[in-house]
Protein backbone atom coordinates (compact mmCIF):
# COMPACT_ATOMS: atom_id res chain seq x y z
CA UNK A 1 0.00 0.00 0.00
CA UNK A 2 0.96 3.57 -1.01
CA UNK A 3 1.82 6.20 1.20
CA UNK A 4 -1.15 8.62 0.35
CA UNK A 5 0.14 11.11 2.94
CA UNK A 6 3.50 11.38 0.31
CA UNK A 7 0.61 12.54 -2.80
CA UNK A 8 -1.34 14.95 -0.71
CA UNK A 9 -0.43 18.23 -1.38
CA UNK A 10 1.08 20.52 1.10
CA UNK A 11 -1.25 22.31 3.60
CA UNK A 12 -2.17 25.76 3.64
CA UNK A 13 -2.36 28.21 6.11
CA UNK A 14 -5.53 30.77 6.55
CA UNK A 15 -8.02 31.70 3.68
CA UNK A 16 -6.25 33.34 1.19
CA UNK A 17 -2.55 32.42 1.80
CA UNK A 18 -0.27 29.83 0.87
CA UNK A 19 3.22 28.15 2.34
CA UNK A 20 6.53 30.08 1.16
CA UNK A 21 9.11 28.31 -0.38
CA UNK A 22 11.44 28.38 2.70
CA UNK A 23 8.37 26.54 4.45
CA UNK A 24 8.35 23.82 1.81
CA UNK A 25 11.29 23.07 2.00
CA UNK A 26 11.61 22.77 5.71
CA UNK A 27 8.38 20.64 5.73
CA UNK A 28 10.47 18.48 2.73
CA UNK A 29 13.44 18.14 4.93
CA UNK A 30 11.29 16.97 7.89
CA UNK A 31 9.38 14.04 5.92
CA UNK A 32 12.45 12.89 4.49
CA UNK A 33 14.32 12.43 8.14
CA UNK A 34 11.13 10.95 9.59
CA UNK A 35 11.31 8.17 6.55
CA UNK A 36 14.99 7.48 7.56
CA UNK A 37 14.00 6.48 10.64
CA UNK A 38 11.29 4.71 9.88
CA UNK A 39 13.35 2.71 7.44
CA UNK A 40 16.16 2.41 10.42
CA UNK A 41 13.75 0.84 12.98
CA UNK A 42 12.41 -1.72 10.01
CA UNK A 43 16.04 -2.60 9.81
CA UNK A 44 16.70 -2.95 13.37
CA UNK A 45 13.69 -5.05 14.09
CA UNK A 46 14.12 -7.64 11.14
CA UNK A 47 17.73 -8.04 11.79
CA UNK A 48 17.17 -8.79 15.64
CA UNK A 49 13.93 -11.22 15.05
CA UNK A 50 16.39 -13.45 12.25
CA UNK A 51 18.37 -16.28 14.16
CA UNK A 52 21.98 -17.10 13.72
CA UNK A 53 23.09 -20.63 12.41
CA UNK A 54 22.33 -21.73 16.08
CA UNK A 55 18.84 -20.59 16.44
CA UNK A 56 20.14 -18.06 18.64
CA UNK A 57 19.57 -14.04 18.27
CA UNK A 58 23.00 -12.02 17.43
CA UNK A 59 24.23 -10.34 19.89
CA UNK A 60 24.28 -6.40 19.65
CA UNK A 61 27.34 -4.48 20.47
CA UNK A 62 26.30 -1.68 22.40
CA UNK A 63 28.56 1.42 21.99
CA UNK A 64 30.55 2.97 24.83
CA UNK A 65 29.14 5.89 24.38
CA UNK A 66 25.59 4.81 24.62
CA UNK A 67 23.19 6.52 27.21
CA UNK A 68 21.58 2.75 28.00
CA UNK A 69 22.28 1.61 32.00
CA UNK A 70 23.45 -1.75 30.94
CA UNK A 71 26.42 -0.08 28.73
CA UNK A 72 29.92 -0.95 30.38
CA UNK A 73 31.20 2.20 31.56
CA UNK A 74 34.85 3.15 32.03
CA UNK A 75 37.22 1.87 34.78
CA UNK A 76 38.56 5.40 37.02
CA UNK A 77 41.89 5.12 37.73
CA UNK A 78 42.34 5.09 41.23
CA UNK A 79 43.99 8.04 42.87
CA UNK A 80 46.37 6.41 45.52
CA UNK A 81 48.44 4.99 42.88
CA UNK A 82 50.23 8.31 42.24
CA UNK A 83 51.56 9.33 38.73
CA UNK A 84 52.57 7.02 36.37
CA UNK A 85 54.29 7.20 32.54
CA UNK A 86 53.45 5.42 29.78
CA UNK A 87 56.11 4.08 27.91
CA UNK A 88 56.01 2.74 24.18
CA UNK A 89 57.73 -0.94 24.36
CA UNK A 90 57.95 -1.17 20.82
CA UNK A 91 60.48 1.86 20.55
CA UNK A 92 62.19 0.77 23.33
CA UNK A 93 66.31 -0.45 23.04
CA UNK A 94 68.03 -2.42 24.88
CA UNK A 95 71.34 -0.73 26.91
CA UNK A 96 72.55 -3.31 28.68
CA UNK A 97 72.44 -1.04 31.69
CA UNK A 98 68.60 -1.94 32.75
CA UNK A 99 67.78 2.05 32.23
CA UNK A 100 64.57 3.10 29.67
CA UNK A 101 65.58 5.42 26.95
CA UNK A 102 63.51 8.29 26.13
CA UNK A 103 62.21 8.84 22.68
CA UNK A 104 64.54 10.37 20.14
CA UNK A 105 67.56 9.64 22.32
CA UNK A 106 69.74 7.07 20.11
CA UNK A 107 72.02 4.55 21.78
CA UNK A 108 75.32 5.61 20.94
CA UNK A 109 77.48 2.98 18.73
CA UNK A 110 80.62 3.02 20.03
CA UNK A 111 79.00 2.59 23.89
CA UNK A 112 77.76 -0.68 21.84
CA UNK A 113 81.38 -1.84 20.45
CA UNK A 114 83.01 -1.43 23.20
CA UNK A 115 80.05 -2.94 25.46
CA UNK A 116 80.06 -5.99 23.47
CA UNK A 117 84.34 -6.30 22.75
CA UNK A 118 83.76 -6.34 27.15
CA UNK A 119 81.54 -9.39 27.30
CA UNK A 120 83.91 -11.22 24.37
CA UNK A 121 86.72 -10.44 27.01
CA UNK A 122 84.69 -11.39 30.11
CA UNK A 123 83.94 -14.76 28.34
CA UNK A 124 87.58 -15.49 27.05
CA UNK A 125 88.80 -15.28 30.43
CA UNK A 126 85.72 -17.49 32.09
CA UNK A 127 87.12 -20.43 29.12
CA UNK A 128 88.88 -23.38 30.38
CA UNK A 129 91.86 -23.75 28.17
CA UNK A 130 92.01 -25.85 25.51
CA UNK A 131 93.85 -29.57 25.58
CA UNK A 132 96.34 -30.19 23.17
CA UNK A 133 96.89 -33.17 22.04
CA UNK A 134 100.45 -33.27 22.89
CA UNK A 135 100.52 -34.51 26.50
CA UNK A 136 103.68 -32.31 27.67
CA UNK A 137 101.90 -28.92 26.48
CA UNK A 138 98.79 -29.96 29.05
CA UNK A 139 99.16 -29.04 33.09
CA UNK A 140 99.15 -31.82 35.11
CA UNK A 141 98.13 -32.40 38.48
CA UNK A 142 100.99 -32.65 41.07
CA UNK A 143 99.85 -35.44 43.24
CA UNK A 144 98.31 -37.74 40.45
CA UNK A 145 99.59 -36.37 37.05
CA UNK A 146 96.19 -36.34 35.39
CA UNK A 147 95.70 -33.29 32.83
CA UNK A 148 91.62 -33.44 34.88
CA UNK A 149 92.66 -30.61 36.76
CA UNK A 150 90.75 -27.59 38.60
CA UNK A 151 91.26 -24.48 36.52
CA UNK A 152 89.61 -22.35 39.51
CA UNK A 153 92.57 -23.71 41.73
CA UNK A 154 94.62 -22.97 39.02
CA UNK A 155 93.61 -19.50 37.79
CA UNK A 156 93.17 -18.50 41.76
CA UNK A 157 95.36 -19.81 43.89
CA UNK A 158 97.99 -20.98 41.21
CA UNK A 159 97.83 -24.56 42.41
CA UNK A 160 97.95 -27.46 39.94
CA UNK A 161 95.64 -30.11 41.21
CA UNK A 162 92.36 -32.41 39.81
CA UNK A 163 89.35 -32.75 41.50
CA UNK A 164 89.91 -36.49 42.66
CA UNK A 165 93.15 -35.67 44.47
CA UNK A 166 91.40 -32.40 46.00
CA UNK A 167 88.82 -34.35 47.42
CA UNK A 168 91.45 -37.31 48.78
CA UNK A 169 93.71 -34.47 50.57
CA UNK A 170 91.51 -32.48 52.33
CA UNK A 171 94.49 -32.05 54.80
CA UNK A 172 96.18 -29.79 51.89
CA UNK A 173 93.90 -28.55 49.24
CA UNK A 174 90.93 -27.74 51.73
CA UNK A 175 89.53 -24.20 52.13
CA UNK A 176 90.21 -22.37 55.26
CA UNK A 177 88.11 -19.25 56.06
CA UNK A 178 89.28 -16.24 57.59
CA UNK A 179 88.14 -16.84 60.74
CA UNK A 180 89.53 -20.12 60.62
CA UNK A 181 93.03 -18.62 59.46
CA UNK A 182 93.28 -15.83 62.35
CA UNK A 183 92.30 -18.13 65.33
CA UNK A 184 94.04 -21.24 64.12
CA UNK A 185 97.21 -19.85 62.72
CA UNK A 186 97.32 -16.52 64.53
CA UNK A 187 97.58 -14.51 61.31
CA UNK A 188 96.80 -10.38 61.11
CA UNK A 189 93.73 -9.16 58.65
CA UNK A 190 96.28 -7.21 56.93
CA UNK A 191 98.12 -10.53 55.82
CA UNK A 192 94.75 -12.29 55.10
CA UNK A 193 93.90 -9.21 52.91
CA UNK A 194 97.22 -8.76 50.64
CA UNK A 195 96.79 -11.16 47.84
CA UNK A 196 100.55 -11.49 47.05
CA UNK A 197 100.86 -13.28 50.82
CA UNK A 198 97.71 -15.35 50.20
CA UNK A 199 95.18 -15.49 47.29
CA UNK A 200 91.80 -16.15 48.25
CA UNK A 201 88.63 -17.30 46.57
CA UNK A 202 85.84 -15.05 47.02
CA UNK A 203 82.18 -16.56 47.73
CA UNK A 204 78.77 -15.30 48.36
CA UNK A 205 78.11 -15.76 52.44
CA UNK A 206 75.93 -18.49 52.80
CA UNK A 207 73.86 -16.68 56.04
CA UNK A 208 72.82 -13.93 54.26
CA UNK A 209 72.98 -12.31 51.02
CA UNK A 210 73.61 -9.13 52.29
CA UNK A 211 76.28 -9.73 54.52
CA UNK A 212 80.21 -9.41 53.28
CA UNK A 213 81.81 -12.42 50.76
CA UNK A 214 83.56 -15.59 52.79
CA UNK A 215 87.26 -15.34 51.44
CA UNK A 216 88.12 -19.19 51.41
CA UNK A 217 91.83 -20.32 51.98
CA UNK A 218 93.89 -23.25 50.16
CA UNK A 219 95.23 -25.02 53.43
CA UNK A 220 98.29 -25.58 52.05
CA UNK A 221 99.19 -22.16 51.51
CA UNK A 222 98.60 -21.17 54.70
CA UNK A 223 100.19 -23.36 56.54
CA UNK A 224 103.43 -22.71 54.55
CA UNK A 225 103.03 -18.96 55.26
CA UNK A 226 102.10 -20.18 59.43
CA UNK A 227 105.24 -21.88 59.33
CA UNK A 228 107.30 -19.48 57.89
CA UNK A 229 105.89 -16.48 60.33
CA UNK A 230 106.39 -18.70 63.44
CA UNK A 231 109.51 -21.04 62.84
CA UNK A 232 107.74 -24.29 63.31
CA UNK A 233 104.80 -25.96 63.96
CA UNK A 234 105.56 -26.74 67.55
CA UNK A 235 106.52 -22.85 68.13
CA UNK A 236 102.71 -22.10 66.46
CA UNK A 237 101.30 -24.24 69.22
CA UNK A 238 103.50 -22.18 71.77
CA UNK A 239 102.67 -19.25 70.93
CA UNK A 240 98.93 -20.31 70.50
CA UNK A 241 98.86 -21.82 74.10
CA UNK A 242 100.80 -18.56 75.63
CA UNK A 243 98.01 -16.61 74.12
CA UNK A 244 95.26 -18.82 75.12
CA UNK A 245 96.42 -18.90 79.00
CA UNK A 246 96.98 -15.10 78.68
CA UNK A 247 93.31 -15.09 77.71
CA UNK A 248 92.24 -16.83 80.67
CA UNK A 249 94.18 -15.15 82.84
CA UNK A 250 92.78 -11.64 81.75
CA UNK A 251 89.19 -13.34 82.25
CA UNK A 252 90.07 -14.43 85.55
CA UNK A 253 91.18 -11.27 86.42
CA UNK A 254 88.29 -9.14 85.31
CA UNK A 255 86.30 -11.60 87.40
CA UNK A 256 88.09 -11.28 90.40
CA UNK A 257 88.36 -7.13 90.24
CA UNK A 258 84.14 -7.38 89.63
CA UNK A 259 84.21 -9.90 92.87
CA UNK A 260 85.94 -7.53 94.79
CA UNK A 261 83.93 -4.73 93.27
CA UNK A 262 80.43 -6.08 94.34
CA UNK A 263 81.79 -7.42 97.85
CA UNK A 264 83.05 -3.82 98.67
CA UNK A 265 79.70 -2.10 97.44
CA UNK A 266 77.96 -4.42 99.32
CA UNK A 267 80.18 -4.33 102.54
CA UNK A 268 79.87 -0.20 102.23
CA UNK A 269 76.39 -0.28 102.02
CA UNK A 270 75.61 -2.95 105.39
CA UNK A 271 77.75 -0.79 107.01
CA UNK A 272 75.97 2.42 106.28
CA UNK A 273 73.20 0.63 106.79
CA UNK A 274 74.03 -0.61 110.35
CA UNK A 275 75.32 3.30 110.72
CA UNK A 276 72.60 4.71 110.24
CA UNK A 277 70.66 2.68 112.70
CA UNK A 278 72.76 3.42 115.59
CA UNK A 279 70.57 5.43 117.90
CA UNK A 280 72.66 8.70 119.50
CA UNK A 281 71.57 9.59 123.26
CA UNK A 282 70.35 12.85 123.92
CA UNK A 283 70.40 13.60 127.77
CA UNK A 284 68.90 16.88 129.40
CA UNK A 285 70.18 18.26 132.47
CA UNK A 286 71.96 16.66 135.48
CA UNK A 287 69.81 15.87 138.63
CA UNK A 288 71.93 16.04 141.87
CA UNK A 289 70.78 12.46 143.84
CA UNK A 290 73.56 13.56 146.40
CA UNK A 291 76.85 12.41 147.69
CA UNK A 292 78.91 14.07 144.84
CA UNK A 293 76.65 12.14 142.07
CA UNK A 294 74.39 13.53 139.22
CA UNK A 295 72.41 11.84 136.85
CA UNK A 296 71.26 12.05 133.61
CA UNK A 297 67.97 10.84 131.34
CA UNK A 298 68.03 10.07 127.87
CA UNK A 299 64.83 11.86 126.88
CA UNK A 300 64.32 9.69 123.88
CA UNK A 301 65.12 6.04 125.34
CA UNK A 302 65.18 6.48 128.81
CA UNK A 303 68.56 5.47 129.08
CA UNK A 304 70.04 6.73 132.92
CA UNK A 305 73.47 6.94 133.57
CA UNK A 306 75.21 8.13 137.11
CA UNK A 307 78.58 11.01 136.49
CA UNK A 308 80.34 12.61 139.54
CA UNK A 309 79.18 16.10 140.13
CA UNK A 310 81.95 18.42 140.94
Amino acid sequence: MTDQRNNMPPPSTAEGSRLTPEDIKRIELNRLKAKARQRQREQEASSSSTPNVNQKRPLEVVPAVSASPTAPKPLKRDSRLGKYFDYDLSKMVNSKGGFLIEDGKEVDEDSRVKERERERQRAMQNLEPPIYLDPSMNPKCRECQSIDIDYTFKKIFGCLVCNKCKDEYPEKYGLLTKTECKEDYLLTDPELRDRELLPHLLKANPHKSTFANMMLYLRCQVEDFAWKKWGSPEALDAEWERRTEEKKNKKNKKFEEGLMDLRRRTKESVWQRRKDQEHKHVFGTTEDIGDGMGRQVCHECGFTIDIEVF
